[in-house]
């Protein structure tokens, strides 16, 4: 019985070393989260209003009229793939690698080539692990992208696949991140990144509005569309990093209110094991008394 008593104890002393974890990660991620909820929610309204600024104007020009709207026959598609450098935040990077791999999939049965862009270390990890193509001329940005992130650096990568598109390299490009809502929830997106149509714009922001240009239509769009897909990018990987946070300080909450739950169960196993042992020894000294009594 001692030796059962004594693994008792290391699970509970276990178990609380761990429930310390969890708790100073949940804190950790809570600070964390705050300044990245600021980033997105003054990220936002901007990037709302030049899609819909967009969306107006483009719907004016014909079909395919810049070089970033432009459809043709879709043979290769790039997929853009959002994940964390960290796990330990739940289904956040499973529901990303899910439907990353969906959308190869659809491209695989449609006759399509895919490529896949990993940015974050997860979906870098997933992309060697399930054996994805992944997009050449990017260096290590999968891992190094989150370590300073800033519109400087999302546009880099923004201009690398944008110039890859005009160029014949991808004929489509799609976005696959969460979306914050807010710290306990995150809603895994799939949205189209490039070509960039007015129907591909969430038509329900746009307003129709009669716009003066200067020097004139097409210049102005060709100006304004790579600045908004940089916008779009950036503000994806600033969803996804705020949904990270919200994520793991979720997973970390759920973790210690489970350990809270399994110390109280253990301490319970213990007190009855203990007093189980209490009891035997009490009658062993009885029945030995009883004995040399007799």
């Amino acid at each position: 019985m001692a030796g059962g008593l004594q693994e008792v104890r290391d699970r509970i002393s276990s178990v609380q070393n761990t429930m310390q974890i969890t708790s100073a990660m949940k804190m950790v991620s809570a600070a964390k989260l705050r300044r990245a909820q600021d980033a997105i929610t003054q990220m936002r309204p901007y990037a709302v209003k030049l899609q819909a600024m967009l969306a107006n104007v483009s719907a004016s020009l014909d079909q395919g009229e810049g070089v970033y709207s432009t459809q043709r026959e879709v043979k290769k598609v790039l997929v853009i793939a959002i994940t964390s450098n960290r796990g330990l935040c739940g289904a956040f990077n499973n529901n990303i690698v899910k439907l990353a791999s969906k959308a190869i999939q659809d491209a695989k049965d449609a006759g399509q080539t895919c490529h896949v862009l990993p940015l974050g270390k997860k979906a870098l990890d997933a992309a060697n692990r399930l054996g994805w193509t992944k997009a050449e001329g990017y260096g290590q940005v999968a891992t190094t992208l989150f370590d300073n992130l800033d519109f400087t650096n999302v546009s880099e990568v923004a201009n690398k696949v944008m110039a890859q598109f005009v160029s014949g390299a991808y004929d489509e490009v799609v976005l696959a991140y969460n979306q914050f809502k807010n710290a306990a929830a995150q809603i895994a997106t799939h949205e189209p990144f490039l070509p960039m149509l007015p129907e591909a714009v969430d038509q329900g922001a746009a307003v129709s509005t009669d716009y003066i240009f200067e020097p004139n239509k097409e210049e102005i769009v060709e100006r304004m569309l790579p600045n908004a897909l940089r916008v779009q990018l950036y503000k994806a990987l600033l969803d996804s990093h705020a949904a990270e946070h919200g994520a793991r300080m979720t997973a970390m909450h759920q973790a210690t209110d489970n350990g809270g739950d399994l110390l109280r169960d253990l301490r319970i196993t213990y007190n009855k094991a203990r007093q189980a042992s209490i009891t035997t020894e009490i009658l062993e000294i009885v029945a030995g008394s009883e004995a040399l009594d007799g």
